[in-house]
């Protein structure tokens, strides 16, 4: 009786599991129709911004869009967040308008006609543009949950997952939003800030297939936020460590947009040898594992890696991607719009492109014969087109001997199936001739032909059938919006502003009270040191007592009071103010208060201030300083020997007092040094008034709601110019 208890509790276990999911209204599970059966695919898009301002965003997306997904016939479209802009004209107000959305809204429910499509399989998440502003999900300015497809389905939750399931195969696909509870107007509205809650239930959803381990599981996570801009819940998790516990394939996002680059891609993968600076960097686009040998061994841990893919967006590069399963094997295209409809769109399924495969299990997989066979016996790929297809050519060419020669050229055969969703071609090909130990030695090219003769080319492709990864590098912006963890990077880049320039200021004051040796412009000249320089420069500023206690308090005030108050809701009388820590502002409630919240968005408004403003001001104000103070020391000088040039005994040095005079009179008499500095003293002005009267349009201010931050730093440059104007 002792061994049945557990028996039957193990075999009703799945039962109420699967009872579950099918009650849980933040699930869904899809059986998908017709053939190919090996294979699903699916549509991306993101960034759309809506705007009163553009109409064209609206018109291309409903013209061009819904003709596309008539032709793709995707089993799920995939919206992933910033559906409207928020933005006024100027771009400078970001909050809600309803406009946008009874636009969006208008010009979705078209494209669902015309795609032919069920509206149920759109899923359309919430960006920051679409939060901006908003102060309580369901109230009266979240347009979202109103106009939204999600909203107008009731999919109200911050975690929805829907499973397409075909034949013995699932293909899990869960969505995340990760906006702020309470939103913020921009641009202190950037990063995603998932919870505790909101991680425990997207967990909780990419496992609810793990008791059906014995079946083939493909996971895919999308959200709005790159994980670059997604900051730590409370306890420091991560949806990063989400996602490598549940071994997802791939993280599908947005935000970035296509100006920072086009290899907007991340590989994560679970390192047991874990280096503290890799929480902040990540410097290559692949995470390359620390061990060069597979264990086979029965038992070994499971290799833990993911891809991260953002995709651009709609509002200026016309973006959209069709992701593909083909039996557990991952591929995309992303296609651009830009120069019109497509009439015919070709995705490789089959092999993988080296450079955007799970590198680490594939080639596991591969060298430990775990691989499905099958799977590898033929190249394959979907094929869209408006027009019927004549022939379908593969071609796969080898660049070894230093130019591409063509080495495998064969027709393409359609899969034929008695109801199909879209049209697989395959050939069947002699993978094990094409193992190499070069990631991109082989590269493949699809070329289709259509009945009016029009010919569509993939582009090249490298492939490698032994799992191994081609290497490609981030240009120097795409590693700075993918590779820096900026949510981590925040605090020790604020507290390295503030320390260096106290430390600028305490540093060469202490030496001018307590060391007998002294920094002047006279030790300078004689010795050319660069430090005597740097320390003579401060220890000027530091015999100016109105600018050093001028500078050293504006940087305790930022430090211990708030920076601005303003308005940060879509319409609202109440104000909140920012520190260096967070805003604090009160609920749309009134009696509520969330303390510190917007963190580290606020790192937009911060850090530029630092950098461009703060310690620029205090070495102008500095090197204003000494320039009088060298001035005064070479006009005495000069004076002195003038006097002396009577005496019968120095005509030598009359000659040389006068020479010198002359060489020195362009840097000196004319001061032109002093006048590099005034220009770079109204450069530091116009630029910080230029982000005040962006602060005061963003959240409704006048100077006098944030009067240490707009108007301490000009009045010290001002009054380090009037000091200086003359010597």
């Amino acid at each position: 009786m002792s061994i049945l208890v557990p028996l039957v509790l193990y075999i009703t276990a799945p039962i109420s599991c699967a009872q579950q999911d099918q009650t849980n209204s933040s699930r869904r599970v899809i059986d998908v129709k017709g053939g190919p059966e090996s294979v699903v695919w699916v549509v991306q898009l993101s960034d759309l911004h809506f705007s009163v301002h553009h109409p064209d965003r609206a018109l291309d997306f409903r013209n061009l869009i819904g003709p596309a997904l008539s032709m793709i016939n995707p089993s799920l479209v995939l919206i992933t967040g910033d559906l409207t802009d928020g933005k006024s004209k100027d771009l400078l107000t970001m909050k809600q308008n309803e406009d946008e959305w009874v636009e969006y809204k208008n010009v979705l429910d078209d494209v669902v006609k015309m795609s032919g499509l069920n509206k149920s399989i759109f899923y359309d998440l919430r960006g920051n543009h679409d939060n901006f502003g908003v102060p309580l999900v369901g109230g009266s300015f979240d347009f979202y949950s109103k106009y939204s497809i999600n909203g107008q389905l009731g999919r109200n939750g911050r975690v929805n997952s829907v499973t397409l399931q075909i034949g013995e195969r699932k293909h899990l696909f869960v969505g995340l939003d990760s906006t702020m509870s309470v939103g913020l107007r921009g641009p202190t509205n950037l990063f995603g800030h998932p919870t505790e809650q909101l991680l425990t239930e997207i967990d909780a959803e990419l496992s609810q297939w793990n008791f059906e381990s014995y079946k083939s599981i493909s996971k895919i996570s999308f959200g709005h936020f790159p994980l670059s801009f997604s900051a730590s819940s409370q306890s420091g998790k991560s949806l990063k460590d989400v996602f490598l516990k549940q071994s997802l394939s791939a993280y599908l996002c947005g935000h970035l947009h296509t100006r920072f680059g086009k290899n907007l891609k991340r590989h994560h993968r679970l390192s047991h040898h874990f280096l503290s600076f890799q929480k902040f960097f990540q410097f290559n686009i692949h995470q390359i594992p620390s061990e060069s040998h597979q264990n086979c061994s029965f038992g070994a841990p499971v290799i833990k890696e993911f891809w991260e893919w953002e995709m651009g967006d709609w509002r200026k590069s016309r973006a959209m991607r069709i992701l593909a399963i083909d039996r557990g094997h991952v591929s995309f295209v992303d296609i651009d719009f830009k120069s019109g409809a497509k009439k015919t769109i070709i995705l490789p399924t089959f092999p993988l492109d080296s450079r955007f495969m799970s590198t680490s299990s594939s080639n596991h997989d591969y060298e430990c014969e775990y691989m499905l066979p099958t799977s590898y016996e033929t190249v394959r790929v979907l094929v869209f087109s408006v027009s019927p297809i004549v022939s379908v050519v593969a071609r796969i060419f080898d660049s070894r001997p230093g130019h591409f020669d063509i080495v495998m050229e064969a027709p393409m055969s359609k899969h034929e199936d008695s109801a199909s969703r879209g049209d697989l071609y395959t050939v069947p090909w002699n993978y094990k001739a094409f193992e190499d130990p070069s990631a991109d030695r082989f590269w493949l090219q699809i070329e289709a032909t259509d009945i009016m003769g029009r010919t569509t080319l993939t582009e090249l492709r490298p492939f490698s059938v032994n799992g191994l990864g081609a290497r490609i590098a981030w240009t120097w912006k795409e590693f700075f919006v993918m590779g820096c963890q900026w949510a981590a990077l925040y605090y020790p880049i604020l507290w390295s502003l503030l320390f260096v320039p106290l430390l600028l200021l305490l540093i060469p004051k202490a030496l001018l009270l307590f060391s007998r040796k002294q920094y002047t412009f006279k030790n300078f000249i004689a010795e050319k040191d660069f430090i005597n320089a740097i320390v003579w420069l401060l220890q000027e500023l530091c015999r100016v007592p109105m600018l050093w206690f001028g500078f050293f308090g504006y940087l305790f005030h930022l430090i211990l009071f708030p920076w601005l108050v303003g308005k940060v809701y879509t319409e609202s009388e109440d104000r909140g103010y920012m520190t260096y820590v967070g805003w604090v502002v009160k609920s749309s409630r009134g009696w509520e208060k969330h303390d510190y919240i917007g963190s580290p968005d606020i790192i937009v408004i911060v850090l530029p201030h630092l950098l461009f403003v703060v310690l620029p001001a205090l070495l102008v104000t500095a090197a204003l300083i000494a320039e009088k103070g060298a001035y005064r020391h070479h006009f005495l000088s000069c004076s002195a020997k003038k006097e002396d040039d009577y005496d019968s005994q120095n005509e030598g040095s009359i000659r040389c007092d006068y020479k010198s005079s002359k060489r020195s009179k362009f840097h000196f008499r004319e001061r032109w040094i002093w006048k590099v500095l005034l220009v770079l003293c109204l450069a530091i002005c116009w630029r910080h008034f230029k982000n005040c009267i962006a602060l005061m349009k963003a959240y409704e201010m006048n100077p006098l709601h944030f009067p240490g931050y707009s108007l301490g730093i000009p009045l010290l440059l001002f009054y380090a110019i009037y000091n200086t104007q003359r010597a």
